[in-house]
């Protein structure tokens, strides 16, 4: 082999390996990329699912829809240990209840609704889903409770239909990235085991307030002081995405 036809074999194989390693840096920088936080898409609304993993914020929310026993649990549990949560709660359970709403803003805490009468939006027409939504709203500014900005849709059920609708009366919907199923009664050990060990920067943390939970109560004084001694700040949903990118999730 001459030394041209040799020096021109080694130039294909570096080439080879260049445009190799360009595809590869190539391939992982798309995939960095789509992986950015981001609030929307170019005008698709989304549902938040996580808050920036760059700070050491976590938002824990709880859910009520019916009962009035459990929440004074949580309520005194979250003032103990000095943490700061956001309540989403039904329109229908706020008009019914509006001395708890009331301990539960002097608490600090934030209020986001759930519609009026929790019903899943799936089963229900576009004008439905926007009627129920203007009564929440009337409802909650009544108590006090002018222009709420989140929704947690009614079971979590949401379909681009949905937040469009959500996006359109001027909210934005939340959903959740560690979700313990506490209203299933799992044991306590395991909705500790589950918000500790996945609980992380920027999540949103699913939880629930109504009477059906029997061991939240009980699982919140091994998880707040667990998630602050994590270095974890609890802090509402507004002071999650505060200042930060946040990441959404594409709704089919």
């Amino acid at each position: 082999m001459s030394f041209y036809t040799w020096k021109t074999d080694r130039l294909k194989r570096y080439s080879i390996v260049v445009i190799l390693a360009l595809f590869c840096a190539l391939f992982l920088w798309v995939g960095q990329w789509s992986q950015l936080p981001v609030f929307s898409n170019k005008g698709e609304p989304r549902a938040l699912t996580q808050g920036s993993d760059e700070r050491s914020h976590v938002a824990l929310t709880f859910n009520i829809s019916w009962g009035t026993d459990k929440v004074h649990e949580v309520l005194k549990q979250l003032d103990a240990h000095k943490a700061q949560a956001t309540f989403f709660v039904s329109g229908e359970w706020a008009e019914r209840h509006p001395d708890i709403m009331t301990v539960i803003q002097e608490g600090k805490h934030e209020i986001g609704m759930m519609g009026y009468k929790y019903e899943s939006y799936l089963e229900l027409k576009p004008e439905q889903v926007s009627a129920d939504l203007r009564q929440a709203a009337q409802v909650f500014e009544k108590l006090g409770f002018e222009d709420i900005e989140w929704i947690r849709p009614p079971h979590g059920h949401v379909d681009k239909e949905v937040l469009k609708i959500i996006e359109k009366e001027g909210m934005q919907a939340v959903q959740w990235s560690v979700n313990p199923r506490d209203w299933e009664n799992p044991g306590t050990n395991n909705i500790i085991d589950q918000v500790m060990n996945e609980g992380s920067e920027g999540d949103i943390i699913l939880m629930h307030a109504s009477d059906s939970v029997k061991q939240t109560p009980k699982a919140l004084e091994v998880i707040l002081p667990g998630l602050q001694q994590k270095g974890l700040k609890l802090v509402s949903i507004t002071e999650l995405v505060s200042g930060s990118e946040s990441e959404t999730s594409q709704i089919d």
